[in-house]
């Protein structure tokens, strides 16, 4: 079940909403939220729904654990064991089918029999999962809270459905606090119905539009791709996974503040990016801290020597690329930003730095459109072919003409997409508060009042816009369900 889906929002969501609203105190909230979202989760995946729950209680146990050791060593013992078993989880589940398909590529080479393909199914969500889990034991361990003594606020803080798909990764030094208390005013459900309304649009009206040229480019074989075509289909990618993404965490959001919850900000306007340093500071906000904070800091971080610093920056890239998906194009794209960042740090970055504001712009999006082939192909020869007809290289026998994929939808969903990954938005609101305080004091409270009713009436016409999309079964693939 995904956010943006008829089910969900005009069934599942009430429900959830009502149930929540209608019950005294937070406890019972908690047990009803719990409730929802296991069933949110099984509906897509009722095998796993044990498993995670297991999973889950072992968490539970060795926060318990970890609580009563006083011994650095004895936390240490018990922090190890459970990086053990959370990775161990994702590595059988998701990584198992990876290395054996690589392992009998060697093999094949080899002119040796194969292994036989063990075919494990992947649990929807199950890399988030794994991070919230070793969040929860590393926070303990850390003393930035205590275990819980409730398994259900484990199981509420891991299960929750806003974030449960996709995102963004909650720290449990930031939730436990809000599981025991928290103020849902009608002030921050507003601000959540805002809130997942936009991220809705953002889903529906510009990712989904543009997701369909971009998958059919992306699928057209090598004696029929151009230049031009291929730089289209890779500004419809860039367009669609932003949206995609930053429109659903912008849901989880919303639908956080709607049951009085605080999510972290995922994305910052990421296009707008002057370097790729930048561009990390604005994408994925939540990973990327995750990985600094979980990985990058305790592995030395900058606090090294300099060969010292750029090794720990690739491994924490090389590990990225690896969380994103069980493929070697991943594992490339994790390295090629790193590769960049570690550039960055070089005489290389003081080079950057020193272009014009526009050119520094131009080079972040060129390097991560470049790798957001990478990201995209299903295989290096595809994202080969693909990088040499955006490099002037390609052999199209049989080309296919720009005007198939460039709708006058597509051109509208292009143009949306473009004007508000700038932070357009955030300045025209900035404008409107500068100019209510020029209006005279008697005049403005008539002023803001035709404000509110005229943002609640775009906010009613746009959900409606999108719902009416969504009813008519158009196109809505769903990037991250894959990790």
């Amino acid at each position: 079940m995904v956010f943006s889906s008829p089910l969900f929002l005009f069934l599942f969501l009430p429900i959830a909403l009502t149930g929540c609203l209608c019950l005294p105190g937070t406890r019972p909230r908690n047990t009803w939220l719990l409730l929802v979202s296991i069933i949110f989760y099984a509906w897509g995946e009722v095998v796993f729904v044990l498993l995670m729950l297991a999973s889950t209680l072992i968490n539970y146990f060795l926060g318990l654990w970890m609580d009563r050791q006083r011994e650095p060593s004895g936390r240490r013992l018990v922090v190890a064991l459970a990086i053990v078993l959370n990775i161990g989880l994702l590595a059988f589940f998701k990584y198992a089918n990876f290395v054996v398909a690589t392992l009998n590529g060697g093999l094949q080479g080899l002119h040796l029999r194969p292994w036989p393909s063990p075919n494990i199914p992947l649990p929807i969500g199950i890399s988030f999962f794994t991070f919230h889990a070793l969040s929860y034991i590393i926070d303990i361990y850390r003393r930035k809270w205590k275990a819980a003594r409730n398994p259900q606020d484990v199981a509420l803080y891991i299960f929750f459905f806003p974030q449960l798909i996709a995102g963004p990764i909650l720290r449990w030094s930031a939730i436990a606090p809000q599981l025991v208390q928290r103020a849902a005013t009608l002030e921050r459900f507003a601000e959540g119905v805002r809130r997942f309304i936009s991220g809705l649009a953002k889903k529906v009206m510009v990712a989904n539009v543009v997701a369909m040229p971009a998958d059919q480019i992306f699928h057209l074989p090598a004696n029929e791709l151009t230049g031009p075509l291929a730089w289209f289909g890779i500004l419809c990618y860039s367009l669609q996974i932003y949206f995609d993404f930053s429109g659903y965490s912008d849901m989880a959001v919303g639908l956080g503040k709607m049951l009085g919850f605080e999510f972290l900000e995922n994305f910052n306007f990421p296009y707008v990016a002057q370097s790729i340093k930048d561009f990390w500071r604005r994408w994925h906000i939540s990973l990327s801290t995750w990985f600094r904070d979980y990985l990058y800091i305790p592995m030395g971080g900058n606090r090294c020597s300099e060969r010292r610093n750029y090794l720990n920056l690739l491994i924490v890239f090389f590990l990225c690329g690896l969380w994103h998906g069980a493929s070697w194009t991943f594992v490339v794209w994790g390295l090629y930003h790193g590769v960049f960042l570690v550039l960055e740090r070089t005489r290389f970055g003081g080079l950057v730095e020193g272009l014009p504001r526009p050119l520094r712009h131009a080079y972040a999006l060129v390097v991560v459109m470049i790798g957001w082939v990478l990201f995209r192909a299903d295989s290096f020869s595809l994202a080969v072919t693909f990088l040499r007809a955006m490099c002037g290289f390609a052999h199209a026998s049989a080309p296919q003409a720009l005007g198939r994929y460039l709708t006058h939808e597509v051109a509208l969903s292009l143009a949306l997409g473009i004007l508000f990954s700038m932070p357009l938005w955030p300045w025209l609101r900035r404008k409107m508060g500068q100019l209510l305080q020029a209006v005279p004091a008697p005049n403005r409270s008539a002023v803001e009042v035709g404000g509110v009713l005229m943002e609640t009436g775009l906010l009613a016409a746009v959900f409606c816009i999108s719902a009416a999309w969504l009813a008519s079964g158009t196109y809505n693939p769903f990037i991250y369900f894959r990790f």
